[in-house]
């Protein structure tokens, strides 16, 4: 045992006198009973990792087997059994041994009786101390394994920063700078590890309106996060309003949701309310009359009567009626909410507003009627949009974000099309003019490198080359690319809904008598108000509702696949793409998942980042991977758009074309509309009807309407 202690002592020099003792003692007592080191382990393994916090599992059997190998060297040597041996002179008869286990020779040791020295044995405290350390040891290391099974990924942060001027500090500090323009020199822009934006530079003129356009993931939406936080630095005289949340559901009425935004009006109001109510009491103080007088005067320079009014046009433009802006404003769902957020925001007027897809809980009537509001917006405007009618219709510039950069466009979206195209094009041009140019001095350069009459020709050739800038070439965007899955044909018709009609319990009819006929080669779009059906109707051709009236008849090989506008919160946000189809869709190869990712446009390390770390497009296209996994053959879509960027619905227009099955599509996305549309249904006033003369005789109707309510 002394070689025990002195490996013990060496090898784990932190071991206490208890501890050395209760383990010189278990060694001791076991010596006999040890087969092999895992069992020496097991018996004090748990003790030596407390008492050594470097040493890795495998070290310590290690020392284990040392130990092992000095209390047993016949045993570790030969693997049979340790301990000495003795030649018997006679044989022994076993049961008369047994008989007499009370006499036991000297010389002899009885199998049946295991006799031990009671001055080696364990105390019994020590062993229940170290069994205690080693269950506690042993749960802690399950927790930890059960929490790290469950905990959700922690989402990296996006961080900022900036170059600021000393003249712009300068004035800053003395609160004399009274430009409303901002201008944001050589900031950077990063998420985690990935850099957005990189010694980038923005300039917003007061009074101008900027379409910001790139492509999802870019950081577009980050940066309107880190202007309104402040994170990135602009004048402090400068107020922001950014439209990310939807309004607080409380017992507040819509109408009086908008009008509080103007604090100067509210704040004037109450004090007028309260100067009245002394005087009313019986006050006679002079001053409350004269103050009195004045709080009218300021309410009558700020027009503080016809705010209401003017409140009331702007809810009524987003779809609010008269009895909605009398309603209590918890009595809203989440959409509305956000259309209460965007009025606010309207009648605030701030500095500098910023949107982040406005269009996105807007049917195409507030569409329209928002598209004409803001073309006479007073302040500076950064609106993020992926519509592109509307930044055809909105904008005076067009800010451009890629290769972690911003450019800045004159003009709408269209211009900016244009003019990026031709700039593109001469780009192009320009590298290949070059490019040829350096392979002909090259070519001069190969072929008389070794002639010594060229030889100060080559030499001057070498260093012109030197000297020419470095030659890059053209950026190119990769290009999205969206492809459905091939289907089998079924003869017509594959959908049929008869006389078919939906009211609600308490009795308000949703629709009457529709009567739809699809086939695999249909593109049914869908339009009108919120709140008119249309969604309804989706569900019942879903099946997920049944109808109050009528008939649905699916052809029995019809398998629909149903894109909500909801789809994308349903996802789950803790898991990557392929786990997330892995999931979904178990027993196939990975290469399966990665490929069908990659026909919605994420492939590469983008299919195994987390859900929850992509952009709202990109979990959009993960969310269409999803469901064609499943091999639908008709496609029933409610707002595909929403978040996606221009590109992508450019690409889901032309994969909806190419599509060999049926479609049935609800959006307000004109450009989307007309790509697809070969016959549009207008859900409202209690029915669904055809329109002849597709999108444009709707839209004649829908601008007939906003010019009526605006009379």
């Amino acid at each position: 045992m002394t070689a025990c202690t002195e490996v013990l002592k060496r090898e784990f020099p932190s071991i206490d006198g208890e501890l050395l003792t209760y383990v010189e003692d278990v060694l001791q007592s076991g010596k006999d009973e040890f087969e092999n080191g895992e069992e020496v382990y097991e018996a004090i393994g748990a003790i030596l990792h407390e008492v050594s916090q470097d040493k890795s599992e495998e070290e310590v059997k290690q020392c284990c087997d040392v130990f092992l190998d000095l209390l047993k060297p016949k045993k570790a040597d030969s693997g049979g059994g340790g301990g000495s041996t003795k030649i018997l002179n006679a044989p022994i008869n076993l049961k008369e041994v047994a008989a007499q286990q009370d006499v036991v020779q000297d010389d002899i040791q009885s199998i049946w009786v295991v006799q031990r020295d009671d001055s080696l044995k364990v105390d019994s405290k020590k062993l229940e101390k170290a069994e205690a350390k080693r269950q506690q040891k042993l749960e802690k290391r399950d927790q930890t394994a059960k929490t790290a099974s469950v905990a959700p990924p922690v989402l990296q942060m996006a961080t900022a920063s900036q170059v600021i001027s000393k003249k712009d500090n300068k004035l800053e500090a003395k609160g004399t700078n009274r430009s409303m323009d901002i201008r944001i020199d050589n900031f950077d822009v990063s998420f985690g590890d990935k850099v957005l934006l990189q010694n980038a530079d923005l300039q917003l003129a007061f009074g101008r309106r900027y379409g910001f356009v790139g492509r999802n993931g870019f950081g577009k939406t980050t940066l309107l996060k880190m202007i309104s936080s402040k994170q990135l630095q602009i004048p402090s005289h400068i107020s922001i309003l950014h439209v990310e949340q939807e309004v607080v559901g409380d017992d507040t009425l819509a109408i009086d949701s908008v009008l509080e935004v103007d604090t100067v009006r509210t704040e004037l109001l109450q004090k007028e309310k309260d100067l009245n109510a002394a005087i009313n009491a019986g006050s006679t103080d002079p001053e409350h009359s004269h103050e009195l007088s004045e709080v009218y005067i300021q309410l009558q320079h700020i027009e503080a009567d016809k705010a209401p009014a003017r409140a009331s046009i702007i809810l009524n433009g987003l779809g609010f009626t008269k009895e909605m802006q009398a309603r209590a404003t918890r009595t809203f769902s989440g959409g509305w909410r956000m259309r209460l957020a965007l009025a606010r925001a309207l009648f605030s007027k701030p500095d500098l507003l910023l949107l982040d897809e406005p269009t996105n809980m807007l049917d195409i009537k507030a569409i329209i009627w928002l598209e004409n509001y803001l073309q006479n917006w007073p302040t500076t405007l950064l609106v993020v949009s992926h519509d592109r009618n509307f930044l055809d219709t909105v904008p005076t510039d067009i800010l451009h974000l890629h290769s972690q950069r911003i450019d800045n466009y004159k003009g709408n979206y269209e211009q900016f099309d244009k003019t990026r195209t031709e700039k593109h094009k001469a780009q192009r041009r320009e590298y290949e003019a070059q490019l040829a140019y350096r392979n002909h001095v090259q070519e001069f350069i190969d072929r008389f490198r070794y002639n010594a009459n060229r030889a100060a020709s080559v030499q001057s050739k070498i260093k012109m080359l030197e000297k020419l800038p470095e030659l890059k070439p053209v950026e190119k965007e990769i290009e999205v690319t969206i492809k459905f899955p091939e289907v089998e044909p079924l003869n017509p018709p594959v959908l049929q809904l008869n006389e078919v009609q939906f009211k609600y319990p308490d009795g308000k009819v949703i629709f009457t008598s529709v009567n739809l006929s699809a086939n695999l080669d249909s593109r049914i779009c869908i339009v009108g108000e919120n709140g008119a059906g249309k969604t309804t109707l989706l569900k019942i051709v879903m099946g997920i509702l049944q109808p109050s009236g009528g008939i649905v008849h699916p052809h029995r090989g019809l398998r629909l696949g149903y894109f909500s506008q909801h789809h994308v919160d349903q996802l789950d946000m803790n898991v990557n793409c392929v786990e997330l189809l892995q999931n979904a869709f178990p027993g196939k190869p990975i290469e399966e998942y990665r490929r069908q990712l990659g026909s919605f446009g994420v492939s590469g390390d983008l299919a195994l980042q987390v859900v929850a770390s992509l952009s709202g497009g990109q979990k959009s296209r993960v969310a269409l991977a999803k469901l064609c996994m499943a091999r639908p053959n008709f496609l029933v879509l409610d707002e595909p758009t929403n978040h996606l960027d221009i590109e992508t619905i450019e690409a889901l227009g032309k994969a909806i074309n190419k599509y060999t099955g049926g479609v049935i599509l609800v959006s307000h996305d004109e450009r989307l509309i007309r790509m697809i549309c070969k016959e549009l249904w207008v859900c409202g006033g209690g029915t669904v009807r055809s329109v002849e003369g597709g999108f444009d005789e709707y839209r004649k109707v829908v601008e007939k309407e906003l010019e009526a309510a605006a009379a």
